[in-house]
């Protein structure tokens, strides 16, 4: 696994005297191209202009690199992403984000208002808990030939019950006209539905969301499609 210089800032060497200094303080991201996971906190750290390196760490390769004992002394649930921040090793997508938002709070992810607050946080929670992990790469290993099916079954149910959700509280994204950690779980959700060839068009709120988002360059530079450790034929 070697590391990636991403985000703001100028690309240093990574030993010796003050450049070695920088790269004890610098952020590192354990992260996968296709990790829906991995995509949310790389949205993110661009969004607050945040710099970090990136590790990438293949879930295929070698019979996936998350379970390497090197990668298990880091993260023990052996997933991706782990970030490396401020002296602490931090995993799980959300409580990664809610550390950089209390951290770095502009610009804002989590709504003032107590009410859009909790909607935002409904949204994630309904997306990273309701959606992502029935479909993801170690359920998917257990379904056999069928894979696709099963996919497409969990993340239409989601998405049925999302699309109403979003109906009474979208503005412009998700809550409102502001990005938030809602649209951070939604981006990443609809391009796994775009793989498992789900028919987006009883879903017009989340697609026109989406479109809006995929719009903005934090989305754009996070995207799978520019990682370094992007396939050639993926890459945009």
């Amino acid at each position: 696994m070697q590391s990636r210089r991403c985000g703001a800032g100028s690309r240093r060497a990574l030993s010796g005297g003050r450049d070695g200094d920088e790269r004890r303080r610098r952020q590192v991201l354990y992260s996968y191209f296709r990790s829906s996971c991995s995509w949310r906190v790389r949205i993110a750290l661009a969004l607050k202009g945040i710099s970090y390196d990136l590790v990438p760490v293949n879930l295929i390769k070698d019979g996936g690199q998350q379970f390497s004992a090197e990668f298990k002394a880091l993260n023990p649930m052996q997933q991706v992403p782990a970030l490396k921040i401020d002296g602490i090793t931090l995993s799980q997508s959300l409580a990664i984000i809610n550390y950089l938002e209390e951290t770095h709070p502009n610009p804002r992810l989590l709504p003032q208002d107590p009410k859009k607050r909790a909607q935002v946080r409904m949204i994630a929670d309904h997306i990273v808990s309701g959606i992502q992990p029935l479909q993801n790469l170690s359920v998917l290993k257990q379904m056999g030939d069928k894979k696709m099916e099963w996919a497409q079954n969990c993340i239409t149910s989601g998405f049925q019950a999302l699309e109403q959700i979003l109906q009474h509280t979208a503005g412009h994204y998700c809550v409102g006209d502001e990005v938030s950690m809602a649209d951070l779980c939604l981006v990443p959700q609809v391009a796994n539905a775009e793989r498992f060839k789900v028919d987006m068009g009883p879903y017009p709120t989340i697609s026109r969301i989406n479109k809006a988002l995929l719009e903005l360059e934090a989305f754009k530079i996070s995207h799978p499609s520019r990682q370094p450790d992007t396939p050639a034929e993926l890459r945009a």
